[in-house]
């Protein structure tokens, strides 16, 4: 057993593309190992900036030698079958052996493969690798690149360290061939590195100032980010996203702590924080009370012997423009009222069928004022963690000298919360069309709520322009101050109708307009915040039900359980479907759920089989010539449902069985019981009254004959068992629950 070394050598490899590369690497080995018969046990990758390197322990120095058998066609088949066979065998019709099979003399090819060097599969196997491997992005170089036949990679390849034990596995790949030699570190060590085996691997590239195992250099990142960071008296504002980027920047990772001027801290910190990450790759820090601090870490590929102090001094000067920049847009934004600013989303298309982005907006602020006129939202749906509270990031501005009532929309009337919530939706999108937007995208919200407190806005529009978006993903907050749960919603569900509107749903994993996330926010908003209200109808309510029934299989509710309870149709109130849903996850989850449904199948297995229909399988008794005659008839149809119930509960013609009655009695407990309760939406209260069945259907199975020889006594316990199913269905329906 022998441990095997590949080191691919490039030039600079993005940081972003290093974790699929690995990936990649490890894919492709393993592969043509098992094409060639090797079994490749543990496997290591690691990458730099300027390398993959390999890693795979006790790989056997040779295969076994191996016979294999192919069966063909029989003897006497036309000649081209055999050949065929033959061909696809790679052996010789001359070769072929015969043997008998269930009677009749059958061909066969039997291949003998000798063993093979390991040294020998690897050979062939990096070629392949490195041929195949697929880049994101890759390029062609030097003079071969004129054809579309030489090799692409991600940057110029310039080495290939190859090593069997202690051995280099001979290869040639675009005219670069293996050895043990690499390079170190671009400006730390000068001079080849010779590597003995894969276990000096390692360590020889850390002596060349080289830390190969990306995932060390992110310790490093960390660990020393957050050193420098306490001790310059701050908080390290973590992000693990810049750790890994870092990482794939450097082969020697040294963060350095600078200064940027304070001046700066008047642009909202947000974009201080964008601009050094998106821009410089650098992390920035806190003070003691927990606000942005004039501090950036960056990090060195370089030991300096300065101690850092140049490269510090250089990456200030840098992140000092970028941050001018943004100090301009902030300022230049604010010049104009947001209203000013929404004028220019009439420039903007939205969609070709549904008009620009004003068109939207106008939509949105008459839907946001509709929530609120309708008391869907109130005024003090739920206490606010919102405005002025400098957690979530409001309460700058001259909001301290506003009216208390208006920070989060507690307190407000039924017409003022209306108003700030058309306000807010009128403006929410202003900050589109602005310079800081335009240069960060990801801001879209958050500076619509700066510039709204800004020109002295209240807090409660500045928070719903801010927060509107939310929740943007699966961990994101949920809005809960009355005027932006309005505007939130209306602006998610005009997207969702819009689109459902002009029939642009999404197709399989297909969605460009991102309407699953939309509908998720929907149902998280009207969860959280217990709103009230039929959120659609048709294709749209369905599509709901769908993405509820995905965000309840991930929170751990039965599927069964949740189709179930859609099955009743007809339901547009998320709370209320939900809280049925989870009462019977409870319910079932009881001996009285599990015994009751078991009592429902068995009643529905009978019903089934005798395929009764209860009083509408009685019709033909009527009298009339038509017995559908007179059934969908508008002024009759009640009529003939009361009588076909009287009848059937007059004429009841012989002594019922104890355990007969035991049911009749309890269903006629049970029965309004269980429907005063859902009308109360006490879905407990209901299972509560369906469970006080179990012991008498249990019984009734027991004891009674149901396919009695007599007609009236099976037509009236046919008719128990209808009425037992139909009770149980006004709660869920028990016939997709599993058990």
């Amino acid at each position: 057993m022998s441990d095997f070394l590949l080191e691919l050598r490039s030039e600079e490899i993005p940081a972003r593309m290093q974790a699929g590369a690995r990936a990649e690497l490890e894919k492709l080995f393993r592969r043509e190992m098992d094409a060639a018969g090797v079994q490749a046990g543990e496997v290591t990758v690691w990458s730099t900036p300027r390398r993959l390197a390999l890693i795979a322990r006790g790989l056997p120095l040779a295969t076994e030698a191996v016979s294999e058998e192919l069966k063909g066609p029989p003897v006497g088949a036309p000649d081209q079958a055999v050949d065929g066979f033959c061909r696809k065998a790679g052996v010789a019709k001359a070769d072929l052996e015969t043997r008998e099979v269930k009677g009749r003399e059958t061909y066969f090819a039997v291949k003998n493969v000798p063993g093979r060097a390991t040294a020998d599969l690897l050979a062939e196997a990096i070629p392949a690798i490195i041929r195949d491997f697929s880049w994101p992005k890759s390029m062609r170089w030097g003079g071969a690149s004129i054809s579309t036949e030489s090799l692409r990679w991600v940057r110029p390849l310039s080495g290939i360290v190859a090593l069997l034990g202690d051995e280099v596995v001979d290869c040639e790949v675009h005219g670069v061939t293996s050895g043990a030699v690499t390079l170190g570190h671009r400006f730390h060590h000068s001079g080849d590195i010779t590597i003995g085996n894969a276990d000096d691997y390692a360590m020889k590239l850390r002596a060349g100032h080289v830390i190969v195992d990306h995932e060390e250099r992110q310790d490093l990142i960390r660990s020393g980010a957050s050193k420098v960071a306490s001790e310059a008296g701050l908080r390290l504002v973590e992000d693990e996203g810049l750790v890994i980027e870092n990482a794939g920047l450097t082969e020697w990772p040294v963060p350095l702590l600078g200064r940027f001027e304070e001046d700066f801290l008047e642009v909202p910190p947000e974009t201080i924080q964008l601009t050094a990450r998106v821009n410089q790759k650098y992390f920035v820090c806190e003070d003691e009370k927990g606000e942005l601090a004039n501090a950036f870490i960056c990090t060195a590929n370089i030991e300096a012997e300065d101690g850092g102090a140049r490269v510090v001094d250089g990456n200030r000067k840098v992140l000092a423009a970028r941050l001018s920049d943004a100090r301009f847009f902030w300022d230049v934004d604010r010049k104009k009222t947001l209203a000013e600013h929404a004028k220019g989303l009439e420039r903007i298309t939205f969609h070709e069928k549904l008009g620009t982005v004003a068109d939207k907006v106008d939509r949105v602020a008459k839907l946001a004022r509709w929530l609120v006129e309708e008391e869907i939202v109130k005024p003090n749906t739920r206490h606010s963690r919102e405005g002025g509270n400098p957690d979530n990031g409001g309460g700058t501005g001259n909001s301290g000298q506003l009216d208390p009532r208006l920070r989060g929309g507690d307190g407000l009337s039924r017409e003022d919360l209306a108003d700030m919530a058309e306000q807010a939706a009128r403006l929410a999108k202003a900050d589109l069309v602005t310079e800081m937007v335009g240069e960060f995208p990801e801001l879209q919200g958050l500076m619509g709520g700066y510039y709204a407190r800004a020109e002295g806005l209240p807090d409660s529009v500045a928070d719903a322009i801010r927060d509107h978006y939310k929740p943007v993903g699966q961990g994101d907050d949920v809005p809960t101050a009355p005027v932006t749960v309005a505007v939130s919603l209306a602006d998610k569900l005009d997207t969702l109708r819009s689109f459902f509107s002009i029939d642009e749903k999404p197709t399989g994993s297909k969605d460009p307009f991102a309407l699953r996330r939309a509908a998720l926010g929907v149902i998280r908003i009207v969860q959280d915040n217990d709103l009230r209200f039929g959120v659609a109808q048709g294709d749209l309510l369905d599509f709901f039900a769908d993405r509820l029934k995905v965000q309840q299989r991930e929170a751990g509710v039965r599927h069964d359980l949740i189709d179930a309870v859609f099955a009743l149709g007809g339901e547009d109130d998320l709370v209320r479907l939900l809280a049925r849903v989870h009462a019977l996850q409870s319910f079932m989850d009881s001996e009285d759920g599990a015994n009751l449904l078991a009592g429902y199948k068995r009643a529905a297995n009978i019903l089934k089989k005798e395929d009764w229909h209860g009083a509408e399988g009685e019709i033909a008794r009527t009298g009339e010539e038509d017995p559908l005659a007179i059934v969908d008839d508008p002024d009759l149809k009640a009529v003939v449902a009361a009588k076909m119930e009287q009848r059937h509960a007059s004429e009841l013609s012989y002594a019922a069985e104890p355990a007969e009655k035991a049911l009749m009695d309890a269903l006629a407990k049970s029965e309004p019981a269980a429907s005063r309760a859902i009308e109360d939406e006490d879905f407990s209260a209901a299972m509560a009254a369906l469970a006080a069945l179990r012991a008498p259907i249990d019984r009734f199975f027991e004891e009674v004959t149901v396919n009695a020889d007599e007609e009236n006594k099976r037509a009236h316990r046919l008719d128990l068992l209808a009425r037992f199913r139909a009770a149980v269905h006004k709660v869920a329906d028990f016939s997709r629950i599993e058990g």
